[in-house]
């Protein structure tokens, strides 16, 4: 009997857990990335409904009410789309979801700074932004950043550049419980966002630092001098016809 038995025994047995625990692991994996696929892929057609950010934004609100108005691209001014690649990221156009040399430029300034600076300066392109916005939530630490990187690789493979500005321009913050051009227009300016000026763009913009305080209605003069920046960068990189081919 004991013969029986011995001849029946696995003879690697700790071989088949090993396999057993890796073949778990790479299905948990493609399950993963499965999940993040279906999280970008549909809004490369559809207006999201909402916003990791909204959401955050409506939870913090005593009337948990959100101010968005979904506009496509056609619909919103040029002159703000440029003033966003004007401020955000002038090399928009042209990168894969990642501005490498002012990442190092920003890591190099960060590393100088003294303990009495100001916040880290940031480096995010706008394709980093909309990955956060749209899906994360806000914070600096290096598991936020990865899964943001992560995010950001997908919506650059899976959505055309023109897209990502279009969604950045709709989900973008520009006032307490303001999301998007459409409503930040008429919030502010009492006019559609077609119907924008340059200045009035440079200005929507020069908030998007810190959109809880600052005001493109009555500007501060940080605002004021930001926009006149914004104004001057979006003219020297050719105005609208900077995006024309996205």
């Amino acid at each position: 009997m004991q013969e029986s038995q011995s001849r029946f025994k696995d003879p690697h047995p700790i071989r088949r857990r090993v396999t057993k625990v890796v073949s778990r692991l790479l299905l948990g994996i493609a399950a993963l990335f499965v999940l993040s696929i279906l999280l970008v892929l549909p809004w490369r057609w559809l207006a999201p409904p909402t916003t990791s950010f909204m959401e955050q934004a409506r939870f913090q609100s005593e009337s948990h009410k959100i101010e968005y108005t979904w506009m496509n691209y056609e619909k919103i001014s040029s002159r703000l789309a440029v003033s966003a690649v004007a401020a955000e990221d002038q090399k928009f156009p042209t990168h894969h979801g990642f501005d490498l040399e002012s990442i190092a430029d920003a890591m190099a300034k960060n590393a100088k700074r003294t303990r009495r600076a100001k916040r880290p300066r940031g480096a995010s392109t706008i394709s980093q932004q909309v990955a956060k916005n749209l899906l994360l939530w806000p914070g600096r630490n290096f598991v936020r950043k990865g899964i943001e990187a992560y995010f950001t690789v997908l919506i650059e493979t899976l959505w055309p550049k023109r897209r990502i500005l279009e969604v950045y321009l709709n989900i973008a913050q520009f006032g307490p419980q303001i999301f998007g051009a459409e409503a930040a227009s008429r919030k502010f300016f009492g006019k559609p966002a077609s119907q924008l000026t340059s200045r009035e763009a440079a200005l929507l913009i020069a908030v998007l630092p810190n959109p809880k305080r600052m005001n493109a209605r009555n500007p501060s003069a940080y605002v004021e001098r930001r926009a006149n920046e914004i104004e001057r960068a979006a003219n020297q990189l050719g105005g609208s016809d900077y995006l024309r081919d996205l």
